[in-house]
């Protein structure tokens, strides 16, 4: 069932487990999330990054919109890392339960001014919105200690842009990285003690980059307030694995069966990643579907 992302990530953040957020880039992406959900009982989320957006189009938004609905499992569809508010105005308009201003890369208030207008936006369509403050680098790029502090989300501004832009939920920085990480994962949870003092209990935490996270760390985040982790690197990962695996690359392979293993071995890595984040056997726990929201508001 189409499900609102507040009701996901707020159910999910009140029985102290996490919503994984998989990014989806074609149907095989879409099947194993949906598979993966159905098969454990879980709530999932689809996520559309802006490539795939760019290159997918409102078809793209349509399947995952459709996919989401036809589950029996809840299932919220969210626009990821937008910086453009052309892109961010089409999701919206398109049906995405939720979006993510990301104006991280901007000096601070230019980051500020834009998440507040993207979502005033958002919230006239009732969409929740997902903002960043801090910097998640794409891999830890032989950073000093000072240098990855300098990018982490600093606690005190954290809940000034809160404040100010009146977002529902915040990515924030505590030493995860998009990508895969070259060293050890080290995640500062003080300082993530410190983001939910200041911005207040109604602000829904996300961590970023949570491909390579081991249990502990997810354990402990969950434990402070996380309630929603990004997913794509590991996904992307077993897709592109099982297309260069010798049945595909094979003289007489077919695509169906390509893409059926391909789903395959997305849905494992899907499944896991639930596992980690203590959202199998949770669906019972969502009893809201976003169909039903929106006929009584």
């Amino acid at each position: 069932m189409l499900t609102s992302t507040r009701e996901l990530l707020e159910t999910a953040r009140r029985h102290i487990y996490a919503i994984g957020a998989f990014n989806v880039y074609n149907l095989e992406g879409v099947r194993a999330v949906i598979g993966a959900a159905e098969a454990n009982r879980s709530p999932a989320m689809l996520q559309i990054h802006p490539s795939s957006l760019k290159y997918g189009g409102t078809p793209l938004v349509a399947l995952c919109l459709e996919a989401a609905a036809a589950s029996a499992m809840p299932i919220s569809v969210h626009l990821d890392h937008s910086t453009s508010a052309e892109a961010i105005r089409l999701a919206l308009e398109a049906g995405m339960n939720s979006i993510m201003a990301d104006g991280s890369h901007l000096p601070y208030e230019e980051n500020l001014s834009y998440t507040r207008q993207m979502t005033q936006l958002a919230h006239r369509y009732g969409a929740v919105v997902e903002a960043e403050i801090g910097r998640i680098s794409g891999t830890e790029d032989g950073l000093s200690i000072s240098e990855k502090e300098a990018k982490m989300t600093d606690p005190v501004q954290a809940g000034e842009f809160v404040q100010a832009t009146q977002v529902d939920a915040l990515a924030v920085t505590i030493g995860n990285v998009h990508g895969e990480y070259r060293s050890e994962p080290r995640l500062d949870f003080e300082r993530l003690i410190r983001i939910r003092q200041t911005v207040g209990p109604d602000v829904l935490l996300v961590l970023h980059g949570a491909s390579g996270l081991p249990a502990g760390m997810i354990s402990r985040s969950i434990e402070l307030g996380v309630c929603k982790f990004n997913v794509n690197t590991e996904v992307r990962q077993a897709y592109m694995t099982m297309l260069r695996s010798d049945a595909c690359a094979a003289e007489k392979a077919d695509l169906v069966p390509c893409m059926e293993s391909a789903v395959s071995a997305m849905q494992r890595v899907v499944t896991e990643k639930m596992q980690l984040f203590g959202s199998v056997q949770k669906a019972h726990l969502h009893q809201t579907p976003y169909a039903m929201m929106l006929s009584h508001r």
